[in-house]
């Protein structure tokens, strides 16, 4: 109760800013690094097109990666038109095809391009079962293992930027709170909605992919201590906002539900503030694997927590991104894979 009541009246945490901070107002004190390259995945709307606007405005260099094109040069466009100075990179990407995740990264190689930023924003909630061109249920796909291919290719870049430069490099997963309402056996799950839709309900694989997220930044935390990194992982949950991905269907209900808890919901610039925050805040130097909400320091579940299933999911993508193998799942024996 006390929490919502801090929620409503945007009561500030530990680091000066709460549910009511913008994304302006957390960067405001940021230094204008005009050498610092930021990657957006999401940016041709909503709350990673505000994330983009506020990074440029700051002076940031932005790639933004897109399956739209035409959105994401439409997004480029008033991005210009409001900070002329602003340089910005549109490139082709579909989080949901592995091979398009490979194909941006050998692209945006082939730039020469350092990475300073990573900010793995993009998201999707489909009502409609479906499976990628990979064989992987198509929320999970898109919205946790393109990302985590994604970072895994981008890593060697964003280690060598922060060596030569000195500046340590930030990871952003833009995870949400719905990741507590998954229980149960992820990978089972997972097995089971990428061979039928039978066993598929949109909130708990949604709640899957976003569980995922919050798993992949603790693992990845460990992973990157470990070899000595100076590029830290942390992931967010950015409230919820009337957004595109929210409003995918219309209607009385929906409009009625969204009437009701008016209250509750955040604009555009206070859900990018917590994301801004986490990528640029000079207060958080070496924090790492943590979970963000409302710009401070906040409780992930108690799967989101746990270890071992971090562990667990990270071995089970390292099989789905291979490039050798296409993965098999099977839901009474977790998963396996064969050959190709």
């Amino acid at each position: 109760m006390l929490e919502t009541l801090k929620y409503l009246i945007g009561s500030t945490g530990v680091s000066g800013f709460g549910s009511k901070s913008t994304a302006e107002e957390v960067t405001e004190t940021c230094p204008d690094l005009r050498s610092i390259t930021v990657i957006i995945t999401g940016a041709t709307s909503g709350i990673g097109a505000e994330t983009a606007r506020v990074l440029a405005k700051r002076g940031k260099r932005l790639v933004l990666p897109a399956r739209n094109l035409k959105a994401a040069e439409e997004a480029k466009a008033r991005i210009v038109s409001e900070f002329p100075e602003s340089e910005i990179i549109v490139m082709a990407l579909d989080l949901s095809s592995l091979t398009s995740v490979r194909n941006f990264v050998s692209e945006l190689e082939s730039l020469n391009l350092p990475v300073n930023i990573l900010i793995n924003n993009a998201g999707k909630f489909a009502h409609e079962h479906a499976i990628s061109e990979d064989g992987i249920e198509m929320t999970f796909a898109t919205n946790y293992l393109g990302h985590f291919l994604l970072t895994k290719l981008l890593l060697n870049t964003m280690m060598k930027t922060a060596k030569q430069t000195g500046v340590p490099g930030r990871i952003v997963n833009v995870s949400s709170s719905i990741h507590g309402w998954f229980s149960g056996d992820m990978i089972r799950y997972i097995g089971q909605i990428s061979r039928s839709k039978s066993q598929y309900d949109a909130t708990r694989a949604y709640a899957l992919s976003k569980l995922a997220n919050v798993l992949h930044t603790k693992e990845l935390a460990q992973r990157l201590k470990q070899v000595d990194a100076n590029v830290t992982v942390n992931c967010v949950h950015p409230g919820i906002v009337r957004t595109r991905l929210t409003r995918e269907r219309e209607g009385l209900i929906t409009d009625l539900v969204f009437f009701l808890a008016s209250k509750l919901l955040k604009t555009i610039p206070q859900a990018a503030a917590t994301t801004c925050y986490v990528a640029t805040h000079p207060r958080l130097l070496n924090i790492s694997g943590k979970y963000f909400a409302d710009c401070n320091e906040a409780w992930t579940s108690k799967l989101g927590s746990n270890s071992n299933e971090a562990a667990k999911l990270w071995a089970a993508s390292e099989i789905m991104v291979s490039k050798h193998a296409k993965a098999v799942f099977d839901p009474l024996s977790a998963f396996d894979y064969h050959h190709m």
